[in-house]
Formats: C-alpha cells, structure tokens, sequence
C-alpha cells in the first residue's frame, strides 16, 4: 500500500502533499522565476522543454499511489514557496530514496529547503523506514550545495553526465545520509549545531573532474 503523505512544520516552514489544485499556484511560480529555476531544471532528452503543469502534478500523484514518490509543496506562514519530492523510492533489501527541491527566488535565504529537506528525510527515517535517502546536485548549484552542507549529508562521488538538466546530460555530485548516521533526526541535529558540514566536501580532484567536459570514448 502506498504510504500517506503527512503535513510537516518546522516554525514558519511546513512541508504538504501536493494535489491538483496548486497546479496554478506551481505554473506562475515557475514562470515567474524561469531565469532564477530553468538552468536546474530536469527534462526529458528529444522533448519540448515546455511543461504541462497539471499533468505534472497528475504524474508525480500517480507516482505516490503506486508507493514510488512523496510529492511535497514547500510552504512558507502557508504561502506556495516552492516544491520538495521524494522520488525512486526503493523497498526491500535498498530501502532508499532520492530528493530533489527547488523554492522561489522570492523565498531564498530563509532556510526553507534545508528545513524541508530535513523535515522529509526524518519522516522517510523513522515513519517509513528507508535506510538511505540521497542528494545529486549539479556542480554549479552553489545553493543546493549549501543545503547538503548545512545538514550534513555525506559526498558520496561525481557521477558523469548523470541527469538530463536544461537541455543536455549534467554531471552531478552525489551524497546521501543513512539512518544510522542520524540516530536524533537531520532536523534536531542541524537544529543544534551538530551537523558536521566538512562531510559534503567535495575533493578538489572531483572539482576538476567535473570542470571538464566528458569526452565521448573517455
């Protein structure tokens, strides 16, 4: 049975399910900051870049019933601030899933996706139980790379031209938490200066690696 989507808060920022009724709110949000999102966004290799929102959202909720996704709105005192989902959600023997995060230019700075990012890897934790929750970030993303930083997530390596992102396939840096590593939560922890942000260095070696273009053959 595909797990249910809770409502989480953390003081002003509350994490919720998604459903097809922000479809307008999430269409002038992504309009509105296509400069600020479109170099991070992901897209489908000989599609048209252009997105239908509804069907977007109809997608990521067929995801959840199918036990593969948690689809998130990002909120802010209630306000439509961005989107969080949890997706490749794996049972079994990987117990693992993938999150992945934009907010609004509008909303930047406010420590609202650290704060979603850490409210949904705890509810993945200790209600779902998942062992491994992980985060690929694109080299150039500076703010995202924050995030991982702030909480502790572990660099796990680069992965070469992994995700199609704007266009073309992006190298990405991968990191990623285990239960085991957060006995009190992602949140409690960062919330009392305990995340050890020097565990999402990435070595200079993988900084050049990813500064230069994969040839084909190499």
């Amino acid at each position: 049975m595909a797990p249910l989507i809770p409502t989480l808060r953390e003081g002003r920022v509350s994490i919720r399910p998604i459903r097809l009724r922000d479809a307008r709110a999430l269409e002038r949000e992504l309009i509105s900051n296509r400069p600020w999102l479109r170099q991070w966004e992901a897209t489908l290799p000989n599609a048209p870049l252009s997105v239908d929102v509804r069907s977007s959202v109809r997608n990521l909720q067929a995801n959840s019933r199918a036990g593969l996704g948690l689809p998130f709105v990002l909120e802010w005192d209630g306000e439509f601030a961005g989107q969080l989902n949890v997706s490749s959600i794996t049972w079994g023997s990987l117990s693992s899933a993938t999150i992945g995060y934009w907010v609004s230019e509008r909303f930047a700075g406010r420590n609202i996706t650290p704060t979603g990012v850490a409210l949904a890897t705890d509810h993945c934790f200790f209600s779902l139980g998942l062992h491994r929750m992980e985060i690929c970030i694109r080299p150039e993303n500076a703010p995202s790379l924050r995030v991982v930083e702030k909480l502790g997530f572990r660099y796990e390596g680069l992965r070469r031209r992994y995700i199609h992102i704007n266009g073309d396939w992006r190298d990405h840096f991968c990191f990623a938490l285990t239960v085991e590593e957060v006995p009190a939560g992602v949140l409690r922890r960062w919330l009392d200066g305990q995340a050890d942000e020097q565990a999402a260095a990435i070595p200079p070696v993988d900084r050049a690696r990813a500064a230069t273009p994969l040839k084909p053959g190499s």
